[in-house]
């Protein structure tokens, strides 16, 4: 059984302890302790049982078996892999890491990325949402403080309009709060009746393809421009022989969503200018002389004022609902000289909230059910249940099978028609939005399955395997959680000191590196 390290309960935290001294005072505590650091500080890791099997690569001949009820709790612990810092901090410390790498590397190179992208032209841009109606907000016209992250400025009132009234539900349309940051009225509607939920979860659900015609239109316009300025197409060859002319320019893009309170996803987004070698089509060269930051900074902003995605017909909404980008587009340099967008602060500030969903809303519930909609969901409640309802009522099924002269020939049971809002039934516990919270063009930069890959044969070189040997497990499922709430306070105890140790070292060598360039 997995929980939390509390000890908020004097039961709860005696019985705890009182395991953790069992298992403490085993034989084969250390063992144990060794056999688990694998999963060690995951709050809920997958135990697997079967048999590992030591495999020469070369004649597939067994060197050595061994059964699972031969080691410590009779089974394999694995992380959960979860790469939400609410569901699970350690592993979700795990993905941010490794998401800063994806991100950075686009950025500077390395891994596998030729370090000559550091000097590609490159833009980080923000999308936002667009209004479905007024919400609480916290507005600091003027900052003053040393840091963002720690500011204590005065923020500016929330809606100050004193001739503004009552909505015509007889709400008052202004707020003359100054909201502090953690205040739970920033993004509630100011009425609720007057706020679009549908239009907002369907704008989450389909902020995917506008994002997708967006980079098109992205790419368009710099293909435009070359036309413009007598850069020449290039003329490419194709994996099945044929010759293609493709623009000389392409943009390669990382992207993180970010989860707003109000319930709305916007996006913040690389994009790196790239050029095209006719050589070799998956080769990363510099974008052409002609072509600049300014002009993908303007690629931007045009994209986005001209793209506008209607969604398919439904019952309740005939002609569909628009899907644009909000007027909020924000987009600035990497590199530029602006000490606050440097490579490493945008790659850590994107693999942060890359461990995040829904939390900032106050709504973290796993995927949803007939059986639990009901907790979650109401027309008649606050904000958060009434855009689950939204979900859920707008992704009903609405399937018909016609048959006899309405059928398709040659079909004997006649023709399924499926409601395309369907995935807002499926996404209904992420407000709509299905889609992945950290994604990236093929060639922006590496990916996490090498990046795993990398780990687990390192792993396999610390172990001292060689590369001639495979392990191969016949596994099944055994279960979830640790065994004891003791054990998970054993494990995860000696996993915060593994992490810490692994900082302070990496500071020392940095410290190191530091005065060795000073010296120099």
């Amino acid at each position: 059984m997995s929980a939390p390290l509390t000890l908020s309960r004097p039961g709860l935290a005696a019985g705890r302890i009182a395991h953790a001294l069992h298992r403490a005072v085993t034989p084969d505590y250390f063992g144990w302790l060794e056999h688990t650091a694998s999963a060690g500080g995951c709050s809920r890791p997958i135990r697997l049982t079967g048999t590992l099997a030591s495999v020469e690569a070369d004649t597939g001949r067994v060197i050595r078996e061994l059964h699972t009820d031969e080691l410590p709790d009779r089974a394999i612990y694995k992380a959960c892999g979860n790469r939400r810092a609410s569901q699970c901090p350690d592993c979700a410390w795990v993905y941010a890491g490794d998401a800063f790498q994806v991100v950075r590397t686009g950025l500077t190179g390395g891994k596998t990325v030729p370090a000559t992208v550091a000097r590609h032209p490159v833009v980080f841009a923000t999308f936002t949402a667009p209004s479905f109606g007024a919400v609480h907000h916290r507005h600091v016209s003027r900052h003053t403080c040393a840091t963002r992250q720690r500011c204590d400025c005065r923020p500016s009132p929330c809606r100050a309009r004193r001739d503004a009234g009552t909505c015509e539900h007889g709400q008052p349309a202004a707020c003359f709060a100054r909201h502090d940051a953690d205040d739970p009225q920033l993004g509630r509607p100011l009425c609720l009746n007057c706020y679009d939920h549908d239009h907002q979860v369907v704008w989450n659900g389909f902020s995917g393809e506008l994002w997708r015609r967006t980079k098109q239109a992205i790419e368009r316009h710099l293909a435009a421009l070359c036309r413009q300025r007598g850069i020449s197409h290039v003329q490419v060859v194709t994996d099945s022989g044929r010759v293609r002319r493709m623009p000389p320019v392409r943009v390669s893009h990382g992207k993180v969503a970010e989860m707003q309170r109000r319930g709305a996803v916007h996006f913040h987004v690389l994009l790196r200018l790239d050029g095209v070698d006719p050589g070799d089509k998956d080769a990363l060269v510099p974008p052409p002389a002609g072509i600049t930051a300014d002009d993908l900074d303007d690629a931007v902003h045009a994209a986005a004022r001209q793209i506008t995605v209607t969604t398919p017909p439904h019952a309740d909404q005939p002609n569909g609902w628009p899907i644009t980008w909000g007027e909020q587009v924000d987009v600035r340099r990497i590199g530029s000289g602006d000490g606050d967008v440097t490579d490493a602060k945008v790659a850590a500030y994107l693999a942060k909230y890359a461990t995040k969903a829904t939390e900032v809303t106050g709504h973290a519930s796993t995927r949803l059910t007939p059986d639990t909609i009901d907790a979650y969901a109401n027309p008649d409640g606050d904000h958060l249940a009434r855009l689950i309802d939204a979900c859920w009522r707008l992704g009903r099924p609405t399937a018909t099978r016609t048959t006899g002269s309405n059928a398709q020939p040659g079909d004997r049971q006649g023709h399924l028609d499926t409601n395309p809002y369907a995935g807002l039934r499926r996404w209904a516990h992420m407000l709509g939005f299905g889609g992945h919270f950290l994604t990236k063009a093929r060639r922006y930069s590496i990916t996490f399955g090498l990046l795993r890959d990398t780990r687990a044969t390192y792993r396999r070189t610390e172990d001292n395997e060689t590369a001639d040997t495979l392990t191969v497990g016949t596994l099944t499922y055994l279960g979830a959680g640790w065994r004891t709430d003791g054990d998970a306070l054993l494990a995860n105890t000696a996993a915060r000191q593994r992490r810490e140790s692994r900082r302070i070292g990496r500071e020392e060598l940095a410290h190191d590196a530091w005065l060795a360039g000073a010296a120099a």
